[in-house]
């Protein structure tokens, strides 16, 4: 379906990590290539909670994955993570919005 798309596969064999990463087309405009990229990320993503996987493993999730933190964490799974963040980072001054959707 993306055919012009070139996908980049990686990973860490001693952990059993497999990345991807997909690079924008010379002739393609950057709004094009992010437009299409949010089509197909919820896809790519429902792919990776099919077989139990994560968004994002030691690379963290960063602002582009923020919202299909649900993908591969529970409601209670990110409900312990801010309150872990509260206890650290009472005033909410450490990166602020960078993992979690401000609530």
């Amino acid at each position: 379906r993306y055919p012009d798309f070139e996908v980049l596969w990686y990973g860490h064999i001693g952990d059993g990590n497999l990345h991807m990463n997909v690079l924008k087309p010379a002739d393609m405009l950057v709004e094009e290539f992010e437009k299409i990229c949010s089509q197909v990320n919820p896809e790519v993503f429902a792919l990776t909670r099919n077989y139990q996987g994560s968004i994002s493993a030691e690379h963290g999730i960063g602002l582009l994955k923020q919202p299909y933190l649900g993908y591969s964490r529970s409601d209670a799974d990110i409900e312990g993570m801010r309150g872990i963040k509260s206890v650290f980072d009472p005033m909410n001054i450490m990166n602020p919005g960078k993992l979690l959707p401000e609530a």
